[in-house]
C-alpha cells in the first residue's frame, strides 16, 4: 500500500470516529451512521491493504 493510500485510509477512518461521536453527542443519528459507515470503510482498506501486504512478501 503506497503512502497516499495509507493516509486515505487513516483520514478516513478518523474522520468517521469523529463525525459518529459527534452524531452521537448531538443527538443526530443519521450523523452517527453516517461516521460508522466512513469508519467501516477506512477499516475495510486497511484490512485490503494488510492483504495485499501478505502477499507481496
Amino acid at each position: 500500500m503506497s503512502g497516499g493510500e495509507k493516509a486515505r485510509t487513516k483520514g478516513g477512518r478518523t474522520e468517521g470516529v469523529l463525525k459518529e461521536a459527534a452524531g452521537r453527542a448531538a443527538g443526530a443519528e443519521r450523523m452517527a451512521a453516517e461516521g460508522h459507515a466512513e469508519k467501516a470503510r477506512g477499516d475495510a482498506r486497511e484490512a485490503k491493504g494488510r492483504t495485499k501486504g501478505v502477499f507481496k512478501g
